[in-house]
């Protein structure tokens, strides 16, 4: 095994672990909807702006606008089917709690929705890695920002329906463990030809728009204080264009 490939099944597992700290969040102190919707619109800030002024940008460059185009539709097509044949309704608790198997099978199917949501993820970071290994930290990092509300979406019904705090845990913890599976596909089939490498970008960064638009700005919406959100989208965007300017 190759050192690259090391370093990206390596850094996909981070960002996929990152649903351990949602779900340690989770268990200790319910968050507040304020923070919450922030975190979520940093988290959407940084994937739109590293989709287009990273990954599309990049796949246009290499291959031109229709290899970018096509591959930003299979990505986001690919992702729409998913959600459609796997849907992950997050935060489904009612606020006062509901301590019955209800809620423990919703936790449930939450973490396997989002576990096999994951797989693509894992594949997003592989791609911006074949190309650059800093575009593909940065991806890392996004869906890592990302994966941090689906660890407290996965472990808070769990919790709630009367399980342990360590079961609602590890629950989070392992569900993010799909991520580096998804990366290491990835990296296998890039890794055939350097002409697939535009595709993977750009397929990657349709993954990215789709889940912001579908996932993480609204269900911030869902809990009130937009604003909040919009400051964590202007913030999330703003630290990208830091990061793209510097690792450029």
């Amino acid at each position: 095994m190759s050192l690259n490939l090391i370093e990206v099944v390596t850094i996909s597992t981070l960002a996929g672990l990152a649903t351990g700290i949602g779900g340690f969040v989770a268990i200790i102190r319910k968050p507040d909807k304020k923070m919450l919707g922030f975190l979520m619109g940093v988290a959407a800030g940084v994937m739109v702006t590293l989709a287009f002024l990273g990954l599309m940008n990049e796949a246009e460059d290499i291959a031109g606008f229709p290899v970018a185009a096509a591959g930003f539709v299979a990505g986001s097509l690919s992702m729409l089917v998913l959600d459609f044949a796997l849907p992950h309704k997050f935060f489904a608790v009612n606020e006062k709690g509901i301590i019955d198997g209800k809620t423990f099978k919703a936790g449930i199917l939450i973490a396997i929705g989002i576990s096999l949501h994951n797989f693509p993820e894992g594949f997003a970071v592989a791609s911006g890695f074949s190309y650059q290994p800093h575009l593909g930290l940065i991806v890392a990092v996004a869906m890592a920002l990302h994966n941090v509300p689906e660890g407290i979406a996965i472990s808070l019904p769990v919790y709630m329906s009367g399980a342990s705090r360590l079961s609602a845990f590890k629950m989070a913890l392992f569900s993010g463990l799909v991520e580096p599976v998804g990366a290491l596909a990835a990296s296998v089939l890039l890794g055939f030809s350097s002409s697939l490498v535009p595709y993977g970008l750009s397929f990657a960064g349709g993954v990215m728009v789709f889940i912001t638009l579908d996932e993480l700005v609204p269900v911030a919406h869902e809990h009130g204080h937009e604003h909040f959100t919009a400051f964590g989208v202007i913030a999330g965007c703003i630290v990208t264009f830091v990061l793209l300017g510097l690792l450029s």
